[in-house]
């Protein structure tokens, strides 16, 4: 049996950071295709080399180590990056991979490894994100015109892409309904007795966020949600990316958790009376599609999020959307008051939304997209006519061509 073709991401995210939409994605494509998932590089002394780590079948993280300085995938790494990445490729036996790219940044990595496509997942608008490179709408310009298929996180991202390039094709985030389905929940777990002992002595009500803590968020309306009511409880759990802990509003009743791993985080959703999307309303959340929307309605608990435009066109039936602090506090009040058939009405508004969702589906779709599109490139390889054909026909033509 032929092994699975290959497929060579490159990421600007860690594959142990927050569980998000490419490990969600890539986990379930590996099988079906030879899963390489390619790191930014990181800072080391002596001769570059690449860390490998086989984190599932068929799916490895490989981690370039370089001695160069700059960050990410910067224009000063690509002199150590190319023949690095290409010469590991190579020994692997990875021939015309398609090469799936989540940050335009790495495009100049791609040509070295012949690929038959490239995929584009574009899940944000990355150049609007905090620290951006100056190169990276340039580079991204040139992703559109060289990538066969492009993927968007969201209707948002498809509007403001889909006449940039002719075959995008909206992808929203999408849930693992069962995972954070209360009845999957054992409290005989590690998970349960880890989180109980984080959460467990903190009182309710309680009203919680899970994600990464960084520019998105909005954190003088997480302050004021708990200034509201001292007796509510705020608990805030994920990482701080990006800003100054000490900017974080400290109170007695908002508890920073800090990050916990996927398979905790149903179990903190257990706990809560409220979940809530607490964003900013700026340029890096413009395009936003939070997968934390269907993970908390899947957990069976109300929402309330301020105005994000993708969180209102996909879920504005189920989920109370706020436009200003006090709409907010008081869609906080009016969901811990909800009435029982209140309750029951929005749990039937919330499954039919998660219901309609997967990424056991998404994947599929991404996997019967891209596998047209590298099938139908490596048919036009073997049609191409090879350099010894085309030189035995350029004589037979100019013969013909001098018959009178």
């Amino acid at each position: 049996m032929s092994a699975p073709p290959a497929l060579v991401v490159f990421s600007h995210l860690r594959w142990g950071f927050v569980l998000q939409r490419p490990q969600h994605l890539l986990t379930r494509l590996a099988g079906r295709w030879r899963v390489f998932f390619v790191e930014e590089p990181v800072p080391t002394e002596g001769k570059a080399f690449i860390e490998v780590r086989v984190v599932g079948p068929h799916l490895s993280v490989l981690v370039p180590h370089t001695p160069v300085a700059m960050p990410g995938f910067h224009d000063d790494q690509l002199a150590v990056l190319q023949p690095l990445v290409a010469a590991w490729m190579a020994a692997e036996n990875v021939r015309h991979p398609v090469v799936w790219l989540y940050t335009p940044m790495a495009l100049p990595l791609v040509q070295p490894l012949d690929p038959s496509c490239v995929v584009y997942d574009c899940m944000d608008e990355l150049s609007a994100f905090k620290g951006a490179p100056k190169q990276l709408r340039q580079r991204e310009t040139a992703l559109m015109k060289r990538a066969a298929v492009v993927f968007t996180g969201g209707p948002s991202l498809f509007d403001a892409k889909r006449h940039l390039h002719p075959s995008v094709h909206c992808i929203p985030s999408s849930v693992d309904a069962r995972h954070y389905a209360p009845a999957s929940l054992r409290e005989d777990s590690d998970e349960h007795q880890a989180v109980q002992a984080l959460q467990g002595g903190i009182p309710g009500p309680r009203i919680g966020y899970f994600g990464v803590i960084d520019e998105r968020l909005d954190l003088s309306l997480v302050e004021r949600v708990a200034d509201h009511n001292p007796a509510w409880q705020v608990v805030m759990v994920g990482p701080v990316v990006k800003i100054d802990p000490a900017s974080l509003p400290r109170r007695a009743n908002i508890h920073w958790l800090g990050m916990q791993g996927y398979e905790r985080l149903p179990y903190f959703l257990a706990g809560w009376d409220v979940a809530m999307m607490p964003f900013a309303l700026n340029e890096a959340t413009r395009f936003i599609s939070p997968t934390k929307t269907l993970e908390y309605m899947a957990g069976g608990k109300p929402v309330v999020s301020t105005g994000v435009k993708d969180v209102i066109t996909l879920y504005g039936s189920a989920v109370e959307v706020a436009h200003s602090p006090e709409q907010f506090v008081s869609a906080c009040e009016r969901l811990l008051a909800a009435t029982a058939e209140e309750q029951a009405a929005r749990a039937l508004e919330m499954d039919a939304l998660v219901a309609a969702s997967s990424w056991d589906r998404s994947a599929r779709s991404i996997d019967s997209l891209m596998s047209a599109s590298h099938e139908a490139a490596l048919l036009a390889r073997e049609e191409e006519p090879s350099a010894s054909t085309l030189a035995d026909a350029e004589p037979r033509y100019a013969v013909a061509a001098a018959r009178p």
